[in-house]
């Protein structure tokens, strides 16, 4: 088990565009991604990209059956997804709260679309092709922008819908339940 330090807000990794994985298979990529879920599960998030870490890849994981930081979202599928590309599937969009590791304690409303077809590869490099939906969607798209070097307060809805959750909380703008 390898749990990393999650790099923050700040970090000038964050906002640089990731590398194509051009390897597969490899104990090199298998390692990171067993690093990714230990630091994941360990940070009790829901999805993790590679930038993350402080790894410069196009690489991502995401999926748990149950999360207390999103405990109305439901199941999302445990997936490794490298080199991705994300196809919205028709123009509606929804807005949701937001949360990232990188970016501890706080939380936004970001507009994201509804239904997305995501390709891309495992670590074996088989092609994933899945479309998604709902918060699932919503996991998948905020973590491919990490590999653009986007963070999800550069897609807020409204800078007042934006904050530390505690108060969020006390304001009356965003409950535990809420995404």
């Amino acid at each position: 088990m390898a749990i990393q330090p999650v790099i923050r807000l700040g970090d000038p990794r964050l906002l640089a565009v990731a590398e194509e994985v051009k390897n597969f298979n490899t104990a090199k990529l298998d390692q990171l991604i067993e690093d990714m879920f230990d630091t994941m599960y360990a940070e009790n998030g829901a999805g993790l990209a590679a930038p993350q870490i402080g790894i410069g890849l196009r690489v991502v994981i995401f999926g748990f059956d149950t999360n207390t930081r999103y405990p109305d979202s439901g199941t999302v599928p445990k997936t490794i997804l490298i080199n991705p590309l994300i196809e919205a599937l028709d123009e509606n969009k929804q807005e949701g709260w937001e949360g990232c590791l990188s970016v501890p304690g706080m939380r936004g409303v970001v507009s994201r679309y509804s239904r997305i077809r995501y390709t891309g590869f495992d670590a074996s490099g088989d092609t994933i092709d899945v479309t998604a939906e709902g918060f699932h969607a919503r996991v998948v798209q905020h973590e491919c922008d990490h590999l653009d070097g986007i963070i999800y307060t550069q897609r807020l809805v409204d800078p007042a819908r934006f904050g530390f959750i505690e108060e969020l909380q006390r304001a009356g703008c965003f409950n535990s339940n809420s995404s």
